[in-house]
């Protein structure tokens, strides 16, 4: 039955919004606390040659790759701060990529958060992600101020209630962000091998081996 066609009483109500209609925290003091992790990406567009001054750390206002990410980290702990109904979690884990992709002429951002408690981490996701491409756009407005920010989403959830999500058709469907073989959803937070730093590497280290190309000293 088509849900528009059920009794208003039985149709499906936003969880942060009342009988009466007011706005609420949604009470999860009897939701049991369990692992759970939530990737989410963003895609910043911009010209090639705003790009190569990223890629090179030659712009205006500095390295804009680790600026951005570590906006995003801070962004994403403070969630809780813009969104007013969130809830203020503990975090275990939050991290943000932002790699260059030269054939599309732009940046994608990817954050990951991850808590043990009794709600998800999918808002926090989002802001970091959020977050770290409005700074990118900060970082670069000086040489180019039409560059677009698109396709802010959750990518995947794992844990509490509902379990998995994933986004159709996506990539970043990866093991970080479900837990390893013959582990319950719902239990231990999966963790990831370390990152290796390739010798002779400048700054963070970054996963799947990409690195940071060195900034650029003469002409």
């Amino acid at each position: 039955m088509d849900e528009r066609s059920q009794p208003r009483a039985d149709r499906r109500r936003l969880t942060h919004v009342d009988r009466g209609g007011r706005p609420r925290m949604v009470d999860v003091s009897a939701k049991p606390a369990t692992a759970r992790r939530a990737v989410a990406e963003a895609e910043v567009v911009c010209s090639q040659e705003t790009l190569s001054l990223v890629i090179d750390g030659r712009g205006p206002k500095g390295d804009v790759l680790t600026v951005a990410e570590i906006a995003g980290v801070m962004g994403g702990k403070r969630t809780a701060d813009l969104i007013p109904l969130c809830h203020p979690l503990a975090l275990t884990d939050l991290v943000v990529s932002i790699t260059p992709d030269r054939a599309a002429s732009a940046l994608r951002v990817r954050a990951e958060a991850a808590t043990v408690g009794q709600t998800g981490v999918e808002m926090e996701a989002l802001v970091a992600a959020s977050v770290a491409a409005l700074t990118v756009y900060d970082m670069v407005k000086g040489v180019e101020k039409g560059v677009e920010i698109r396709h802010v989403r959750l990518v995947s959830k794992v844990g509490g209630k509902s379990g998995e999500w994933h986004r159709a058709g996506s990539e970043a469907t990866s093991a970080a962000a479900a837990p390893p073989s013959g582990v319950p959803v719902g239990g231990s937070v999966a963790t990831q091998p370390p990152v290796v730093r390739p010798k002779g590497m400048r700054g963070p280290a970054r996963a799947g081996g990409i690195r940071r190309p060195e900034r650029r000293t003469g002409p």
